[in-house]
């Protein structure tokens, strides 16, 4: 009896087992169909994420925005994220391990060396000056003693033929005494009389004055002394007789008025009396600096602004660049001749100008894609999947742009804005 029970047993849970198996294998696909539910969700949360345009900050990449707009952190404008840029796959561990003052791993936009012969107005302040080609000097051609001065103070204004002074001296009183001697007692000695007669031509008597001792036959205690320029009359450069030869020259834009020549001085043979400078021709001195040497040439067009009378401004052309830089200033001189007998502009006054100059042809890069070191430019070259610091060689900076010299070739791109990629923490480093 208790067999045939443990028989129908075995053969109900025989039975059973078919049902207990599919619960078994119901149980292990459950979590297999979760699992894959769960993954077609998520995937398509990330292609909805992936559909949505979203904006973000260059600099501070964690702000994002569904639209446009500026970063509320540095106000820069944001820009579109890129989900779909392409897998760099030549980037090396050693590349992202680097400091920042080597190589840059950075998407920023790059730009090239632009070729043109750009015409460049510089500025440049000056002064007005005498030309000095003209000015010129008085001297005594013989020794003698000043009886009478017609001239008083300093920048007197005199004109060519204008009597200056009369001298007595005893060469010419001896040498007129001769002649008349000569007429007197030996008048077919033509050979003579002529010598005599050019001699007091050559110590400065004039054809007048020959003629009319000739007619009276008396000589002339003293001889006037003209003008042969017209001017503005200084005392002269060097130092008078008796003072120490050793001394300073006078400085002729000091302030005293009163000139050093006096009536009752003596004079020597050769001794320079007055400086005379004309002011009808004048010059611009021009202070030009040192990065636009390059560029500027004589021929330049130049319109001079005298801040004095601004409206009598007036163009002319840069007619010499003086080949050193003067101590005072460490600028570079141009000079520039104008006629001043109209425009009355006076000596010493202030000038603003404007050059206009034709460049060579030369590479320009924007201004914001060359970072200064101090002495050394630098630049970000595109190299692989970064940008790499290069030191380049730089001219003049003009409007938005900045002239490049060597360093980089029309091939070569640079980043855009080199300040994104400099490290504020680190120095940056040229080899």
């Amino acid at each position: 009896m208790k067999t045939n029970i443990n028989r129908q047993l075995a053969i109900g849970n025989w039975q059973r087992r078919p049902q207990i198996l599919m619960l078994l294998i119901a149980c292990c696909l459950l979590p297999v169909i979760f699992l894959t539910s769960c993954k077609n969700k998520k995937i398509a949360v990330v292609q909805n994420a992936q559909n949505k345009e979203l904006w973000t900050c260059p600099m501070h990449p964690e702000i994002t925005s569904d639209k446009p707009g500026t970063c509320p952190i540095c106000g820069m404008e944001l820009v579109r994220k890129e989900e779909d840029s392409a897998a760099i796959n030549n980037i090396q561990l050693n590349d992202l391990l680097q400091p920042t003052d080597r190589f840059v791993v950075s998407s920023i936009p790059v730009t090239t060396i632009q070729k043109s012969a750009e015409s460049i107005e510089v500025g440049a302040l000056g002064t007005i000056a005498y030309d000095t080609r003209l000015v010129n000097t008085i001297s005594a051609r013989v020794s003698g003693r000043i009886e009478k001065l017609y001239v008083k103070y300093r920048y007197q204004h005199i004109m060519k033929g204008q009597r200056i002074m009369d001298i007595y001296s005893p060469e010419l009183l001896t040498t007129e005494q001769e002649l008349l001697f000569l007429m007197k007692k030996d008048p077919n000695n033509f050979s003579l009389i002529e010598a005599a007669k050019q001699k007091l031509l050559l110590l400065g008597m004039s054809e007048g004055q020959l003629q009319q001792i000739i007619e009276t036959q008396k000589p002339s205690l003293s001889i006037a002394m003209y003008s042969n320029y017209s001017g503005h009359i200084h005392e002269a450069g060097n130092t008078m007789p008796g003072e120490n030869s050793g001394e300073q020259k006078m400085d002729i834009s000091r302030v005293m008025e009163e000139l050093p020549v006096k009536e009752g001085m003596y004079l020597e043979k050769g001794q320079v009396i007055f400086q005379i400078f004309n002011v009808d021709k004048s010059w611009a001195l021009l202070n030009i600096f040192p990065e636009y040497q390059s560029i500027l040439k004589v021929g330049d067009v130049v319109r001079i602004t005298p801040e004095t009378v601004p409206v009598n401004n007036f163009r002319a052309k840069i007619d010499f660049i003086e080949p050193f830089y003067r101590k005072e200033n460490k600028t570079l001189t141009a000079r520039v001749y104008f006629d001043n007998s109209k425009l009355e502009i006076p000596i010493g006054s202030q000038v603003k100008a404007t050059i206009f100059s034709n460049a060579k042809e030369t590479g320009w890069l924007p201004k914001d894609a060359v970072l200064s070191l101090g002495i050394d430019k630098v630049v970000f070259v595109k190299t692989g999947g970064g940008f790499k610091v290069h030191k380049v060689e730089t001219g003049l900076s003009y409007k938005n742009q900045i002239q490049i010299l060597s360093g980089l070739t029309s091939t070569d791109s640079v980043a855009a804005n080199a300040q994104f990629l400099a490290d504020s923490e680190s120095f940056v480093k040229v080899n």
